[in-house]
């Protein structure tokens, strides 16, 4: 065990009370990466806090742990520990009132180090990935509910495996958290296929303002579609994935409007010579070579017409 690993064993076994948070509009990464972690420190007799600012979506309530997920924090904590999130403002106001966290457990290639130890891996396929490699070595037992939430965080940042970042290794680790007790048939379907009435009908609106041009193909999600389908989330319920599925295109889009002047992008690179991480650094956002994203100030006409210029010189160098 290297010294890091050694600093973060000693600090989780010397902690009683953990707070254990993750980035706004939380993926299954975050989700499956705070809850494995937050039942592993339960198990090992911590009182532990899951603060995520935005809370837990609908589609991740059947995971186990589900019911720790809080808004806010309350108390006093010997230990912060943020997982699968890349800068301190992305954690939003999850920490309003606490200090920055004390454990950084990532694997973003843009993550700073925001905390006192920082252990990111951009290697790893996920943070859920670092934490099954890490978890035995600081005296954490992963149990079949724990195994259930980090399939969960490798399932959702590899799409199902189909990401050009998973290797042998990751399988390897699934199979392992499948022996531990883990069904990963059905945590695949319930993260990667089963949609509500109400996601499918917010696609539609998304799917319907389709446009392509130079090598980019990309799609809109307004707070009007999200008033008319009844989606409550602030995200893009993975419509992503199904854009940056469609053929002749380099990088694909997605244009989530937060407010009249807040917009979220994600990037989608769907060529191996195309990092879009550079795209979204450019805009004090984050992420991976193949995916990455960033919110910006403006109309939501104003930011696609920076996006979308910023993006065609990145993809005007890398041919």
């Amino acid at each position: 065990m290297n010294h890091l690993q050694k600093k973060i064993k000693s600090r989780i076994q010397a902690a009683h009370r953990v707070l254990v948070t993750s980035h706004v509009r939380p993926d299954g990464d975050a989700i499956g990466s705070s809850l494995a972690l937050s039942l592993a420190l339960i198990d090992a007799g911590k009182q532990v806090q899951v603060v995520l600012a935005d809370g837990l979506p609908d589609g991740f309530k059947y995971l186990p742990g589900a019911e720790l997920v809080r808004t806010r924090a309350e108390g006093d904590f010997d230990l912060i520990i943020s997982v699968d999130c890349s800068d301190l403002q992305r954690i939003g106001s999850a920490l309003d009132g606490y200090r920055a966290p004390d454990i950084i457990i990532d694997h973003h290639v843009t993550t700073e180090d925001f905390g006192t130890l920082n252990l990111v891996e951009p290697a790893a396929v996920a943070t859920a990935s670092v934490l099954a490699d890490h978890m035995p070595e600081w005296g954490l037992v992963i149990t079949a509910p724990i195994a259930s939430n980090l399939i969960t965080g490798l399932v959702t940042d590899t799409l199902g495996f189909r990401t050009s970042n998973t290797t042998p290794g990751s399988l390897r680790q699934v199979a392992h958290l499948m022996e531990i007790g883990a069904d990963l048939s059905q945590l695949y379907y319930r993260s990667m296929v089963r949609r509500t009435f109400v996601e499918a009908k917010y696609w539609g609106s998304g799917l319907s303002s389709l446009q392509r041009a130079d090598g980019i193909v990309w799609a809109t999600l307004t707070l009007a579609d999200r008033k008319a389908s009844g989606y409550t989330g602030r995200d893009d319920a993975d419509l992503i994935n199904i854009v940056s599925s469609i053929d002749d295109a380099d990088i694909a889009i997605m244009f989530v409007e937060q407010t009249s002047n807040t917009t979220k992008i994600s990037w989608r690179g769907l060529k191996p010579h195309v990092d879009v991480s550079q795209i979204s650094l450019q805009f004090e956002g984050g992420g991976h070579k193949a995916a990455s994203g960033a919110e910006l100030t403006g109309s939501l006409a104003e930011v696609q017409e920076r996006v979308l210029a910023a993006t065609r010189k990145i993809l005007d160098r890398s041919h």
